[in-house]
């Protein structure tokens, strides 16, 4: 059993440790627990023989079946997954989240995890495993889903983040979209069911481009996005799906950085971030507000200073 409950791009993440789990115990059976608003990352994965959804009104209920298994993988580490893993029989391997080294970079900018691994990499060795060359996965009705290059020049904006301070700022997305339209791209915008103002907002100010929001339908969202060239994106779960669908990445981190771990995952990419201000990171997963009150981490990331680096890197491409 394989315990990560959320969210979208945490749970992406852990695709290359069942896959590497499979490699290494390949007559076994993996099982997955996941909530449900994340369980159609694994709906059709086929290294797993089931995805149990986590609710809490049938915890009793999970933890008995937890019973069964000969080796529990808890890459969450929550209350929720150490209360169904306390007094375990069989073996539990558990991913020690370096929250002192979190608190002491956001509160002391003091940088302890700058040698530390990606988050897969830290899966793996939470996990005992060795992981292969590939990035993340998704499937869809038995397929792996992958970019497809076509004539058309399409470039995918995901301006939505969970936090504000770790989304762009909407007129720079709408500036550089026309910019890029300008350049004879097409813009495709992408999104989940909070994000629904913001990109109605930003496919009005872009010129002939394409509004993919939906609510949260993953596979929809995949499928649409597997045309894109490129993906413009902030540090969010949908820079995850980029990555597991192979899409080269051009993410602006705000508030939170590198160093935790959570960057684009064996796919051609570009973080770009603002490392003049010493007020970052203010958080590891974000805030609603800036607490500076001047929100330089974004603001002062320009349109034209990302279009310069991303002519750049399509140029490498």
């Amino acid at each position: 059993m394989v315990i990560r409950l959320s969210s979208l791009g945490d749970v992406l993440l852990t695709t290359p440790i069942v896959r590497a789990l499979k490699r290494k115990h390949e007559n076994s059976e993996i099982d997955f627990l996941v909530k449900k608003e994340f369980s159609d990352v694994y709906k059709f994965n086929p290294y797993l023989n089931e995805v149990i959804e986590f609710n809490k009104n049938d915890f009793s209920e999970i933890k008995k079946k937890l019973n069964k298994y000969n080796l529990i993988i808890d890459l969450q580490n929550n209350l929720n997954s150490k209360r169904l893993t306390f007094n375990h029989k069989s073996t539990v391997y558990k991913f020690r989240k370096p929250t002192l080294k979190k608190l002491i970079l956001v509160n002391f900018k003091v940088d302890l995890l700058k040698k530390e691994n990606t988050i897969v990499e830290r899966y793996a060795n939470a996990a005992k495993l060795n992981l292969d060359d590939f990035g993340l996965d998704i499937f869809y009705n038995g397929k792996k889903i992958e970019r497809e290059p076509n004539e058309r020049k399409i470039i995918g904006i995901c301006p939505g983040a969970k936090h504000r301070t770790k989304r762009w700022l909407t007129e720079y997305f709408i500036d550089i979209g026309n910019k890029l339209v300008e350049l004879g791209y097409e813009i495709a915008i992408f999104g989940g069911t909070s994000e629904k103002e913001l990109c109605d907002e930003i496919n009005k100010g872009i010129k002939n481009s394409t509004n993919y929001q939906n609510n949260n339908e993953l596979f929809e969202t995949a499928l649409n996005m597997k045309s894109c060239s490129l993906i413009i994106t902030n540090d969010s779960g949908l820079m995850h799906l980029a990555a597991a669908i192979n899409i080269p990445i051009v993410a602006i981190f705000g508030s939170t950085v590198k160093s935790f771990g959570f960057v684009p995952y064996k796919v051609k990419n570009l973080i770009i971030e603002n490392n003049s201000i010493d007020c970052r990171p203010c958080s590891h997963i974000g805030k609603n507000d800036c607490p500076k009150r001047h929100f330089k981490c974004m603001r002062d990331i320009t349109p034209e200073s990302v279009l310069s680096q991303i002519k750049i890197f399509l140029k490498e491409l």
